[in-house]
């Protein structure tokens, strides 16, 4: 089970699979490595790299007011270091994408492109509000098959079969006896709720900070944390961004959609 230390002396889990161009993966805010395992198989020729947040995954849990974007953007900078790797491309889910954007204003020389699922420079308040109900908290349900059945609900993600909400559900809770659990440290909701653990209310520059990277955007058609007008707007800021809207997706999309995977694809051939 590949392990490595970061500087203050926090044991993080990744792996590192594939040949190629290097793909530094960084997943959804209470999520894992496994965030990347319906796209990985689409993505040619890379190296896949995907790194478990502190307090997260199979990752050690740590103090909760470390587990900050700024800090989790120098645990993947320490990870760099450790494969021996000067640059890597970053392809970012959410919280990802916002470490993705952090990395560009400090560490840019360190990225050979930079690709955001479902997350920008401005964050939609009904987007937050789902997360904040949810973060940190025990699940209601009792199986994976019961949080399945809600998952399946969502209108935001119609016509998606069972068992994909299966499959996600044992993502995202451990089952046990006593009823599911969250597979990540509670006080993340601290952090994140407490002062300091967002980047700056005006995200815009740290998106601009991307202006000469190749940049890939993606968002769920029916997201309620990346909003049309604030995607718009990216656009219009790099007209050279390759930008595809999911249907039938919310936040996030699985990134094995066709538009997902197509747009992936041609982001990886221009780092090439």
């Amino acid at each position: 089970m590949p392990r490595f230390t970061t500087s203050d002396s926090v044991s993080l889990h990744y792996t590192d699979e594939g040949q190629g161009l290097p793909v530094l993966c960084l997943a959804g805010l209470t999520r894992d490595g496994h965030d990347f395992d319906d796209v990985a198989p689409h993505l040619r020729d890379v190296r896949l790299i995907r790194l478990d947040y502190r307090g997260r995954g199979q990752s050690d849990w740590a103090n909760h007011e470390t587990y900050t974007i700024p800090v989790e953007g120098r645990d993947a900078l320490e990870l760099l270091d450790h494969l021996g790797l000067d640059r890597a491309a970053v392809l970012g889910t959410s919280r990802g994408g916002l470490i993705a954007m952090v990395l560009a204003a400090t560490a840019k020389d360190r990225l050979l492109g930079v690709a955001l699922n479902d997350i920008g420079p401005e964050i939609d308040d009904a987007g937050l509000e789902v997360i904040k109900n949810y973060l940190g908290r025990t699940p209601v349900w009792h199986t994976h098959a019961e949080a399945a059945t809600a998952l399946s609900a969502q209108p935001a993600f119609p016509g998606v079969p069972p068992e994909r909400w299966r499959t996600i559900a044992a993502r995202l809770f451990r089952e046990t006896e006593k009823g599911l659990e969250i597979p990540y440290d509670p006080k993340l909701r601290d952090a994140v709720l407490g002062s300091g653990a967002q980047p700056a209310a005006d995200l815009w520059p740290l998106f601009d900070a991307l202006e000469g990277l190749p940049l890939c955007a993606i968002r769920g058609a029916n997201s309620d944390l990346l909003s049309l007008p604030t995607f718009d707007e990216m656009q219009r800021r790099r007209p050279d961004m390759i930008a595809a809207e999911i249907p039938d997706r919310g936040h996030i999309p699985f990134l094995d959609e066709t538009g997902a995977v197509v747009a992936l694809n041609r982001w990886l051939d221009a780092m090439r």
